[in-house]
């Protein structure tokens, strides 16, 4: 087990080798920690609500030279960016494992998340494309332009401290926007690398000076960004609670906002489903992360005649799950991040048990001697009678409920029936059973898959969910469009004036 001195040491060279001078960021009001011993690793400032105003005015200053530069040349900063992080992939994944503590993989893999939407968004910035629609005046065209929209303020959680905010970063400097970014409080050092890079970049590249600044700080710093009207667009991930707090906030002063919030993601397995990769799909989408995700498998709904098997399939699977250092390769699970995280665990855990389940396997603390004050966990899963009302919560932690059915229609409405709607998936052989799934009337989630489990969207296709996951969508298709304000343009070129629907002014 790395001890803290080491992680301590790997986390300073990682920030020195990304080009951030922790000198100017040291205090002692926000401190800097590692899930993986429990132990403290740095001090760190705190931003006051004044110095959320004054970033917030200079990302707007910037704003105005930044909306009429040509989005090509918007494109060349994000492409260097990217190379940055390219380059710096290992250092940044060091610090995604620091500080979430994250198995080295999924650090990497969320580091190349980043370099993907830079790709994505380099190409993007020669198709941000308008429309011409027919108008119904002679001598007149109707068409409409999109146009850069201001500040947008990101306010990113610990369980993806990069990802999230590349997402919308990479995509608002293409369409001509500035950020102002909150990282979570359980993720600074992660925040300060990033926004090192990004800075070189914009020098490099001759881009505005202040294009992204960060904020640090805990509730009234994010508070104070949400309640700012000098930005148009929130980017907020979190709980549903947080959501209901933001959303409101920013709808009072008529901004719009791009909520990512909780996610109770279901699978259903069908009788058809090929068992093998159907239990490999599911303990990485339960387990993985810790159960840190968004997007983790929480639910699964198994049809009643293969329910036992693959219950004693995935108790199998659970028990060679290595647990311990995310440092190490070997390591499949990481740490909860931090106490509070267990302590829902087992409150969730105890109310299952109580509403009627059957725990199966998991859920204890596996206590290690070099590391006290760490949370590792042994995810669990428990069979339950009914979806209860604590399987209708999500718990951020590894807990896997397992459900049955005897029809497809039960299965689905078992699935659409908690108040989140982030992402599902079904496993089958039947094609008929798919496209159920996938229809109108079948799940009713923002990500909808078929053989696939519920966790690792790509960065092509946009993002988000339903319900109380709050409706944003953020990554690839067509979501740069909520980074951009639409203008509807009629050009009169007829040498008279027709106005629409026939009405007639003249004598």
């Amino acid at each position: 087990m790395s001890s803290t001195d080491d992680i301590r040491a790997r986390a300073q060279t990682a920030l020195a080798r990304c080009g951030v001078d922790i000198a100017a960021f040291k205090g002692d009001a926000l401190i800097a920690r590692t899930p993986v011993t429990g132990g403290h690793l740095l001090g760190l400032r705190a931003d006051g609500v004044t110095d959320v105003d004054r970033a917030v005015e200079a990302a707007h200053a910037a704003f105005h030279d930044w909306r009429t530069t040509p989005a090509p040349v918007r494109g060349a900063l994000v492409k260097r960016f990217g190379e940055l992080l390219t380059e710096h992939k290992e250092h940044l994944a060091d610090l995604v494992t620091v500080e979430a503590g994250k198995i080295r993989s999924e650090a990497l893999g969320e580091v190349q998340e980043m370099i993907d939407i830079c790709d994505f968004a380099v190409g993007l910035s020669r198709q941000l494309y308008g429309r011409t629609m027919p108008s119904e005046r002679p001598g007149h065209r109707l068409m409409e332009n999109w146009h850069p929209l201001g500040v947008v303020g990101v306010i990113s959680a610990f369980n993806f401290p990069v990802a999230v905010w590349a997402w919308n970063t990479a995509v608002a400097l293409v369409c001509g926007d500035t950020v102002v970014w909150k990282p979570s409080e359980l993720t600074l050092l992660t925040a300060l690398a990033c926004t090192a890079l990004l800075d070189r970049a914009i020098a490099e590249t001759g881009a505005p000076a202040h294009l992204n600044q960060v904020v640090l700080g805990a509730a009234d710093t994010g508070e104070r960004l949400v309640d700012s009207p000098l930005v148009p667009l929130v980017s907020a991930t979190g709980s549903t609670r947080m959501g209901r707090a933001v959303g409101p906030r920013v709808a009072a002063r008529f901004g719009r906002s791009i909520l990512e919030l909780g996610g109770n993601n279901a699978a259903v397995v069908t009788p058809s489903a090929d068992l093998g990769p159907t239990v490999n799909a599911a303990v990485f989408a339960a387990a993985g992360t810790a159960g840190q995700r968004c997007t983790t498998l929480r639910r699964l709904i198994v049809h009643a005649d293969v329910a036992d098997t693959v219950v004693e399939r995935l108790i199998t699977a659970y028990g060679r799950l290595p647990i311990g250092d995310p440092f190490q390769d070997a390591t499949l699970v990481g740490p909860l991040v931090n106490e509070a995280s267990y302590t829902r665990m087992r409150q969730a855990l105890d109310r299952a048990t109580e509403e009627g389940g059957t725990l199966c396997t998991g859920g204890e603390r596996q206590l290690v001697q070099a590391a006290p004050d760490a949370y590792y966990v042994r995810p669990a899963i428990v069979r339950m009678p009914a979806q209860t009302a604590v399987v209708r919560e999500e718990t951020f932690a590894p807990i896997l409920y397992v459900l049955t059915y005897r029809d497809l229609d039960e299965a689905i409405r078992l699935h659409n029936d908690v108040p989140q709607g982030l992402s599902s998936g079904i496993f089958t052989s039947d094609q008929s059973e798919a496209e159920r799934f996938l229809a109108s009337d079948g799940a009713d989630c923002g990500i909808v898959n078929v053989n696939i489990g519920t966790s690792g969207a790509e960065i092509g296709g946009a993002f988000g969910g339903e319900k109380e996951t709050g409706g944003g969508r953020e990554s690839g298709s067509d979501a740069w469009r909520a980074y951009m304000r639409r203008a509807t343009n009629t050009v009169n070129y007829s040498g008279r004036v027709a106005l629409a629907q026939g009405v007639n002014f003249a004598d």
